[in-house]
């Protein structure tokens, strides 16, 4: 029995829920498409902004500039797409999109601008009228260490209850002479007056455990009583968790979350009406997986919990892609009438899993709990 078999028969109970309503395909001169965000417009539509990777090649580092699409019907209907962000002169290429609409009514983009020295800057831009027009991107931490390559995911940004915008972000120190980093620690990002200027808390995480890719792709979800969670991605079986209960200021030792595995892949988590939804991959890398399973980006599951996120329970689980010859990975989520959508990456076939994007939506009514 293969491991894809064995898996199946252990999740067999899921249902599967969703349906597609946008495909962003890939070309020679198109590679990639991914990694992307959603923002409600004033007027009600929803944009959807994205990493279009435009040449020949699809790794991190090869050019991409950030594209979107509208919808003026709760994500049936998509326009044709066109250029919100190119990408700057002596740059390799921006990525990794967050939309957040700011204390003042601006949307703000925050994304990564790849620099030629092999580390990246976290930079937010703005716009007063509803994407049309966008001001200088600035950068969110002129004053840290250079040579360090944070790493913030597309669809991370957070602002709390009290207005606070904040996100966490995983930073791999380059070591000096060569391409290669050290693994990854979390640190958190703060700003107190809308964008204007950030601050890193002193609170820093290292994973205690010996493992080649540390803690990664960190994400953060505000409970109602203000309690902030922040889970991360790991190598070693599970998401890790830490707490703040003081706005993201100080948290508590990370501990292993014994429902949510980790795979080589993020996880995000978003209030959907009533419901808080997570998706994720859910089996971990282990020494069974077999190779032919796309970077362990496969199958890709829905957990639903009906408390604001304080408990996911096994039967609450949904498949939204059950196709072990593909892989999939990091989501974007908003809600729409009557449900939600979700963007995410899907390797169409082929064996890089950062291809092409596949949008689902996802009815309320076909979430029996």
């Amino acid at each position: 029995t293969s491991h894809a078999e064995a898996a199946k028969k252990l999740v067999d109970y899921m249902k599967k829920i969703g349906r597609e309503v946008l495909f962003i395909g890939t070309d020679k001169a198109n590679p990639r498409n991914g990694e992307g965000s959603f923002i409600r417009l004033k007027n009600g539509s929803i944009l959807f902004g994205y990493t279009e990777f435009i040449g020949e090649g699809w790794e991190d580092d090869e050019n991409a500039q950030i594209s979107a699409v509208v919808s003026d019907d709760e994500g049936e209907t998509w326009s044709d797409k066109r250029l919100l962000f190119k990408k700057p002169e002596n740059t390799k290429n921006i990525m990794c999109l967050s939309f957040l609409r700011m204390n003042n009514g601006d949307i703000g983009a925050f994304y990564i601008v790849k620099i030629a020295d092999g580390t990246d800057r976290i930079v937010l831009s703005r716009s007063s009228d509803e994407g049309r027009s966008w001001s200088e991107a600035k950068s969110c931490f002129d004053c840290l260490e250079q040579q360090d390559y944070y790493v913030l995911n597309n669809d991370r940004v957070i602002k709390l209850k009290n207005g606070r915008i904040i996100f966490a972000a995983a930073r791999h120190t380059v070591l000096t002479g060569n391409d290669d980093f050290m693994p990854g620690e979390v640190c958190f990002f703060i700003s107190d007056d809308d964008g204007l200027t950030w601050y890193k808390t002193d609170t820093e995480f290292k994973c205690p455990f010996e493992n080649p890719d540390g803690y990664e792709e960190p994400g953060l979800y505000e409970f109602p009583d203000g309690r902030i969670w922040c889970y991360i991605r790991t190598s070693i079986g599970f998401q890790f968790e830490t707490f703040s209960s003081d706005g993201g200021i100080n948290w508590s030792v990370p501990y292993p979350n014994l429902f949510f595995s980790s795979a080589c892949s993020p996880m995000l988590v978003k209030d959907c009406g009533d419901l808080t939804v997570a998706v994720f991959n859910p089996i971990p890398e282990h020494v069974l997986r077999s190779e032919s399973e796309p970077w362990g980006r496969t199958p890709y599951v829905l957990a639903v919990s009906t408390d604001k996120g304080k408990t996911f329970k096994k039967e609450n689980l949904f498949y939204l892609e059950d196709d072990f010859d593909n892989g999939y990975c990091y989501p974007s989520i908003i809600e729409c009438n009557g449900g939600f959508l979700v963007a995410y990456y899907h390797s169409t076939n082929t064996d890089i899993c950062l291809n092409s994007t596949k949008m689902i939506k996802v009815l309320y009514e076909e979430i029996e709990i």
